[in-house]
């Protein structure tokens, strides 16, 4: 199981090169929806805007090393998570993401059909990421994503913005079942196998209306915040904030403490557990 490509397994009952056109369908629904959704919330035009105003504008600085840092903090480490608990899981999530989609897109290129066998070690890797996924969202679904109790809400609430972390995982775990199913050769993984189609098409083609295109334009926001906060002309903004996570969460705590029981909503709340 863990060492045989699914995909290649799966080849011969589709039309030929059918699992490379989806991939690459994908691919575009993706920078299609990310295009769109960049037009629609008006992003790109903001930074552009936000740019010609403050050009020459504040001190210099060095945006070579605010370019690494924001790499290093910002995008690898995730470190506008202040929880520890969190960021974990979200990089749990991301890489394991990283490792699932590369790996996919080598078997399915490069070893299409069992003619050309898989290395077991790129197999391995795309079981690992997978597992890394549902561990990073499924912890993130159930125990991080929202504080329903101490915001007075239900938690079987669901919102538009839970379309990414839902069919992300829906398509990795059908896709971890069907492979897992396929090696036993069980009858029911041709069903799985449509069932992990569809989810993974919901995750791609539903950028426009997820979350999944903020990881495009969310480096370039933490790095145009860094260089404002440098070069001074973040509004005069206070910046202590972002580099002590400690003295965030005693502000959101503080503001959490003044709010009422209730929320305005006759529903008790319990003490926040996730801020």
């Amino acid at each position: 199981m863990f060492t045989t490509n699914p995909f290649a397994a799966v080849a011969g009952a589709l039309p030929a090169h059918a699992l490379q056109v989806f991939v690459i369908l994908m691919a575009l629904a993706v920078v299609v929806g990310t295009l769109l959704d960049m037009v629609h919330k008006g992003s790109a035009k903001y930074f552009f805007a936000k740019s010609r105003k403050t050009r020459g504008q504040g001190k210099p600085v060095d945006t070579g090393s605010i370019a690494v840092k924001t790499v290093m903090v910002d995008v690898l480490a995730s470190g506008e998570f202040c929880n520890p608990r969190r960021r974990i899981a979200h990089l749990l999530t991301m890489y394991g993401f990283i490792l699932y989609l590369v790996a996919t897109a080598i078997m399915v290129f490069a070893y299409p059909t069992a003619a050309a066998p898989t290395p077991a070690l790129l197999v391995q890797l795309w079981w690992l990421g997978g597992l890394m996924v549902l561990a990073g969202g499924y912890w993130f679904w159930f125990f991080i994503r929202v504080d329903v109790a101490a915001e007075g809400q239900s938690p079987l609430r669901v919102m538009r913005a839970d379309l990414f972390i839902l069919s992300l995982l829906a398509s990795v775990t059908l896709g971890l079942v069907w492979a897992w199913l396929q090696a036993r050769g069980s009858a029911a993984a041709g069903i799985l196998f449509g069932l992990y189609i569809v989810a993974t098409a919901v995750l791609f083609v539903g950028v426009y209306w997820s979350k999944f295109a903020h990881m495009f334009f969310k480096p370039a926001a933490a790095f145009e915040k860094r260089v404002s906060e440098a070069n001074g002309t973040n509004a005069n903004l206070p910046t202590q904030t972002r580099d002590d996570p400690a003295q965030r969460q005693r502000h959101s705590m503080e503001l959490l403490r003044n709010a009422p029981m209730d929320m305005g909503l006759g529903i008790k709340r319990e003490a926040p557990r996730h801020y």
